[in-house]
């Protein structure tokens, strides 16, 4: 069987031990702080979440850099090396340059390993909205997917997964250039707050605002319970800004809501809390829409024919069902900006 690893970026915000116990190659991008530069590991070795927060919340500002062309290279050789091919799987190219560093370096390798695969694909999602795709197909990974398989899996799968987010401190989105100056100050004063989603492009984008801290969670929830389809007791994963009170809150109200069982909680990491701030709260989830489309299937087969089968027919249809090996019960789910080549730009 094709041997091949899942490679990522640390922008996935999975845990350390959950990155090691999938066996994810994880490349840092970089924050920088008072002129020092924190590669974003995943396991705080530079800076720890709780350091880089406590920072922020006094005063500190800081810039972040994309994984850059010579870290894919020299990642990706060490893998080809050693006779693995690649499924690398970025942070979306509308937020970041790490996706294209991957595809230069992806192509600069191909001459030099022209028997092996490198398969890079743009997740058009952040944090872990990128992390629970990251997940989701390591485990599809395990049921043993070819690389080509899991690579097109993830290309079907990715435009599902739902990333709903709000922030405290409009300041950290002014500095970013996403909101205007006036705009911080009139909405911290009037204690307005965003309320923002991934669109199909990979872009954050403000879908509405809201007054108050507490609002601003339930609107998370609004509109989680807008897109919710049946697939309950699904995995949802929650990032927070050094909230982790407000982040409990909202994995309570999502259990009590949705019927979910597990509720996977971790920060939000340096890179991208930079531009967040403290008290970020990001709700992430798959949608599964093979239900309404099979729904809307028969609906359409029963006003245009009726219903067709006896209730004798009907048994013996659901006994031919079965006996076939391809009839599965129940349903799939359908599921800063500085970036430079090896050195700087």
């Amino acid at each position: 069987m094709q041997d091949y690893i899942i490679m990522t970026d640390s922008c996935c915000d999975l845990t350390d031990q959950m990155a090691r116990e999938l066996e994810l190659e994880v490349l840092p991008l970089t924050m920088t702080m008072d002129g020092k530069e924190y590669p974003n590991t995943l396991d705080g070795r530079y800076i720890t979440n709780e350091e880089f927060y406590k920072r922020l919340r006094a005063g500190k500002t800081s810039t972040t850099a994309a994984a850059n062309v010579g870290q894919f290279e020299d990642a990706m050789r060490t893998v080809l090396g050693r006779g693995q091919d690649i499924l690398c799987l970025c942070f979306s190219s509308a937020l970041s340059t790490t996706y294209q560093s991957a595809v230069i370096a992806a192509e600069n390798l191909a001459p030099d390993f022209p028997e092996r695969t490198i398969r890079v694909i743009d997740t058009l999602s952040a944090s872990r909205g990128q992390g629970l795709l990251v997940y989701l197909a390591a485990q599809k990974k395990k049921e043993g997917l070819t690389l080509s398989q899991l690579g097109d899996w993830v290309e079907d799968n990715k435009l599902h997964v739902c990333h709903w987010f709000t922030v405290d401190d409009l300041n950290f989105l002014k500095r970013g250039g996403r909101v205007s100056a006036a705009t911080a100050v009139v909405g911290s004063a009037l204690q307005i707050k965003p309320v923002m989603h991934c669109d199909k492009e990979g872009h954050l984008t403000n879908t509405g605002k809201v007054r108050g801290r507490k609002h601003s969670l339930l609107a998370l929830l609004d509109h989680a319970d807008q897109s919710w389809t049946p697939g309950r007791g699904r995995k949802v994963f929650i990032c927070h800004g050094d909230c982790i009170e407000d982040a409990e809150y909202v994995a309570q109200e999502v259990k009590e809501r949705f019927g979910v069982k597990e509720v996977v909680i971790n920060y939000v990491d340096p890179v991208i809390g930079a531009h967040s701030g403290p008290g970020t709260m990001a709700l992430f989830f798959l949608v599964y829409v093979f239900l309404i489309f099979a729904w809307a299937r028969v609906m359409g087969r029963f006003i245009k024919e009726g219903p067709v089968a006896k209730p004798a027919e009907a048994d013996n249809a659901a006994s031919d069902d079965a006996k076939r090996k391809d009839v599965v019960p129940g349903f799939a789910p359908v599921d800063d900006p500085a970036v430079a080549a090896k050195g700087g730009e």
